[in-house]
């Protein structure tokens, strides 16, 4: 696997066309969601790529920077559109993909926990990664989800 992580600005034309048409075969035609990908976060994001030995995009999720995707926790960062391709399903890359986006979280972003809207079928893969449902379920765009937190690793210091 051949992973970078890069801020929107510096993605080529290459890899925004790959991730956006992973998550769209994932979340919108895999999942029969309809629902604007393009969010308008995009732009605001760091973005975790693994490809594979053939330089498919097998992976992918987006990074921000606290306060950012949830306003309301500004000591929260946050990780979401967490893709794998159907392909690369039980290989162990879901695993990888959120242990790398979590490292670099936790590089850019020390001081921060970390906040998940996480489909609620998988609080387990997330609470093994040390996640915790901070929330009751909800409802987004037809799709049962719990908010989930991971404690900062590096506690910030009181002035």
């Amino acid at each position: 696997m051949n992973w970078k992580c890069l801020s929107f600005e510096i993605l080529s034309l290459t890899d925004l066309y790959d991730l956006m048409r992973l998550r769209q075969e994932v979340f919108v035609v895999e999942q029969n969601c309809v629902y604007l990908d393009a969010d308008g976060y995009d732009q605001r994001a760091w973005h975790l790529l693994g490809r594979d030995g053939k330089g498919e995009l097998v992976a992918c999720l987006r990074l921000f920077a606290p306060g950012v995707k949830y306003p309301a926790f500004p000591n929260e960062a946050s990780i979401g559109r967490v893709c794998t391709a159907a392909s690369a399903r039980g290989t162990g890359l879901g695993q990888e993909l959120m242990r790398r986006g979590i490292a670099e979280t936790e590089r850019l972003w020390p001081e921060s926990g970390i906040r998940i809207s996480a489909q609620a079928y998988l609080l387990s893969f997330y609470g093994k990664l040390d996640f915790a449902a901070v929330s009751e379920p909800y409802d987004e765009d037809g799709i049962p989800h719990v908010e989930m937190v991971r404690p900062a690793k590096t506690p910030r210091t009181v002035q």
